[in-house]
């Protein structure tokens, strides 16, 4: 892949990787406000509980992506970005602009998935 599409890639993941952190700060704070609030009853302080695992989650969740962005930008840096991780062959360009941090290509990760029996989908890119 030349430089140019890297370069892209690189802008795409950076940009991703800002968004997430921001969310993952706000889910935080939000958490942190929920368990903070005053219930007046039962029925407030468990939907006060709710929406702090919700918030949790939420942040869990963001934190494995930027993860996984990290892991992208450091292919990056060493040049393996866009090669699949399984069979070395390149991910073709149209799955990266679907995912950039994928790390498999198609039919590998097709693969993948058929030998788990699961849908790793997210954490297998």
């Amino acid at each position: 892949m030349d430089s140019k599409r890297l370069e892209h890639f690189k802008n795409i993941l950076l940009t991703q990787l800002r968004t997430l952190t921001e969310q993952v700060t706000d889910d935080r704070a939000a958490a942190i406000d929920s368990a903070d609030g005053d219930a007046k009853d039962v029925v407030d302080k468990s939907q006060q509980d709710v929406n702090q695992e919700l918030a949790l989650k939420l942040g869990e969740r963001a934190s494995k992506m930027i993860a996984e962005i990290d892991q992208a930008l450091l292919r990056i840096e060493e040049g393996s970005y866009g090669t699949c991780d399984r069979c070395g062959k390149e991910i073709d360009e149209r799955r990266l602009e679907a995912v950039p941090t994928a790390r498999y290509d198609a039919a590998c990760q097709e693969a993948i998935e058929s030998e788990d029996g699961t849908d790793e989908h997210i954490s297998t890119l």
